[in-house]
């Protein structure tokens, strides 16, 4: 066998290796995502903040933001029984994520630890930030904090790409679908979610 044809069937063998994993933990996200609407109530949040931003009348703005309010609560609480629920579900070695920019198989075996980082406390990370934006203890103004937990979607949307797919894929998704690159979320969430994420997934 030439050396071009091991190439060539190595290259082929770890990208259907790839594969697999990859539809293994879409399959594996998706099974505790199916009982929530967490990305009907995203869209819906996110759609909602554009429209109360545009609305120029104040008698029809303060409705609608009581409406995006009753929305938040429902997404906050949603996110965090799908946070508890996949730290449930999810054994410990499954849970674990790459913190390289490409996707490889067998990662949990055979990167060292320092190279991996634990998604349920990604997740669980992520339905707090959510509940700290609604709590507003910063006291930040409406429009302010509307722009903190759109960062903070997007992030958590971000998070669930890395998982199934890889962080490379997730920053051109991020980009792609909302014009707007990681640094530039990262540095729109509050600082208490920017310091922990950062610690956890090793990215600057």
């Amino acid at each position: 066998m030439s050396t071009l044809t091991s190439i060539f069937l190595l290259v082929a063998a770890w990208a259907v290796l790839n594969a697999f994993e990859q539809r293994r933990r879409i399959a594996l996200l998706g099974r505790v995502l199916q009982g929530y609407q967490i990305e009907r109530l995203m869209q819906q949040l996110t759609d909602g903040y554009l429209r109360w931003l545009e609305e120029q009348d104040p008698e029809r703005r303060a409705p609608l933001w009581n409406m995006l309010q009753g929305t938040e609560r429902s997404l906050a609480s949603q996110m965090a029984s799908f946070a508890r629920e996949f730290a449930t579900v999810v054994p410990a070695p499954q849970a674990q994520a790459s913190r390289l920019p490409f996707s490889m198989p067998y990662a949990q075996q055979l990167l060292p630890r320092s190279r991996l980082f634990d998604a349920r406390r990604l997740f669980e990370l992520h339905a707090r930030a959510v509940q700290a934006a609604i709590d507003n203890a910063a006291q930040l103004q409406d429009k302010e904090r509307a722009y903190m937990m759109t960062a903070e979607l997007l992030l958590f949307q971000h998070s669930c790409h890395w998982f199934c797919r890889s962080r490379s894929v997730a920053d051109a998704r991020l980009l792609a679908r909302h014009q707007t690159p990681w640094r530039q979320v990262v540095s729109s969430v509050s600082e208490e979610t920017r310091n922990e994420y950062i610690a956890l997934v090793g990215r600057h």
